[in-house]
């Protein structure tokens, strides 16, 4: 939902980043790898409930995720990046509540499991219509610049970061935040199946 304001907001000064590094001959794919190497590691921040650490490196991920898009658009947007991109985006965003169960599986388990398990019908409404549009020529207006078409929703990139953002500075109340955004998340996934069957259709 908030996307399309906070890439506006974020856009210039990515590209100014963008074009610091590549000059350096740093490819947009490497630094996807890089960034995503970063978020691996708050893994075990998180099981050792190193919280601020976690914070750091999560963040940290989604600053390359926005620089690889950046390169990319400097050095040329490819099928494999976007893929390649987009793969490691969703493993990244299940590796975080999965680290908040394993650091307190007694109290974070469930709710842990059922955000998981809500990403993943965010994560395959998105892909699914995605692969429909781009088989049918659909493009998105908003997301002009991206290797696939992006369905919006409530719950979107900005949104899950700053859930992950308070998962971090208030961990007491993980279970809470998850269920919470995870019903969020269902929201979206009904939402995009019914707009995106009505546009198939």
């Amino acid at each position: 939902m908030l996307d399309r304001f906070s890439i506006k907001i974020i856009r210039s000064p990515l590209a100014l980043l963008a074009a610091g590094i590549d000059k350096l001959g740093v490819t947009a794919n490497q630094t996807t790898l890089f960034g995503f190497g970063i978020g691996v590691l708050a893994f075990p921040a998180l099981y050792f409930t190193h919280y601020d650490l976690a914070l750091i490196l999560i963040l940290l991920n989604r600053l390359c995720d926005g620089l690889d898009g950046a390169l990319a658009r400097r050095q040329g947007i490819t099928d494999a990046g976007g893929f390649l991109d987009i793969s490691l985006d969703f493993l990244f965003y299940s590796l975080i509540p999965f680290g908040f169960v394993v650091a307190n599986p007694e109290q974070n388990a469930v709710a842990g499991a059922f955000l998981i398990f809500s990403f993943i019908g965010t994560g395959s409404s998105f892909l699914a219509f995605a692969v429909m549009a781009s088989k049918r020529g659909i493009e998105n207006p908003i997301y002009k610049n991206k290797s696939l078409y992006y369905m919006s929703g409530l719950t979107e990139g900005t949104e899950t970061i700053a859930c992950f953002v308070a998962m971090c500075l208030v961990p007491q109340y993980f279970a809470i935040i998850a269920v919470v955004f995870g019903i969020a998340c269902w929201f979206t996934t009904v939402t995009r199946i019914y707009s995106g069957f009505q546009t198939l259709k």
